[in-house]
């Protein structure tokens, strides 16, 4: 919901200091540096190191947000980087939560973990459908996108994704509230796009 306000700010903050020490760097490289260490943020849940595994969380928040301002300031952009950056962020989505239930697995957590994943399934098909029929009908505003593709924003996006994946590793004896919680915010999201289908398709 945030996530265009924070783009900008982040943007204005950091495009300084990439513009004058990363020009020698490949936006996928960071895109590849980003997934290989939120990888390891999952498996420093499975190995009970949760303060490790929320650095490490972060920082892949920090690299997945540079590879993209690496690609605008540098001209670097492309359809094939823009299409890793987003796929790889969704491995990581899964990859977090899952690791948690592998660390302490109950069924209430398994349940839980169910309801999250079906949610994340439910809205990825909520924007991607209507990502396609926007860039069918050429109505996709490509000055505004905070991804390679048009995604209509909705409650629980980037900036907010960060939060609630904090908290997993802050208060993990809660995880199982966590994630029912955060499963029907992303319903909620889901709601908002189907109503802005239906309003403006």
């Amino acid at each position: 919901m945030k996530d265009t306000m924070l783009r900008e700010q982040k943007d204005r903050v950091l495009a300084p200091l990439v513009q004058r020490f990363l020009a020698e760097v490949s936006p996928m490289s960071l895109t590849v540096a980003a997934v290989g260490v939120g990888l390891l943020s999952a498996a420093a849940v499975i190995g009970g190191y949760l303060w490790l595994g929320l650095v490490l969380w972060l920082l892949n928040r920090g690299l997945d947000g540079l590879d993209g301002l690496v690609a605008r300031v540098h001209s670097k952009k492309s359809d094939l980087g823009g299409y890793f950056d987003l796929m790889l962020d969704f491995v990581i989505y899964l990859a977090v939560p899952i690791s948690f239930v592998i660390a302490t697995p109950s069924a209430d957590r398994i349940w839980a973990l169910i309801f999250l994943l079906a949610s994340y399934q439910i809205n990825t098909l909520s924007w991607t459908l209507l990502s396609a029929i926007l860039e069918k009908r050429h109505l996709a505003n490509a000055s505004n996108r905070l991804t390679s593709i048009e995604m209509p924003a909705g409650l629980i996006e980037g900036a907010e994704t960060v939060v609630f994946y904090s908290l997993f590793f802050l208060l993990p004896a809660y995880i199982t509230h966590l994630f029912v919680i955060m499963g029907v915010l992303v319903l909620v999201t889901v709601v908002q796009r189907v109503w802005w289908a239906h309003k403006y398709l």
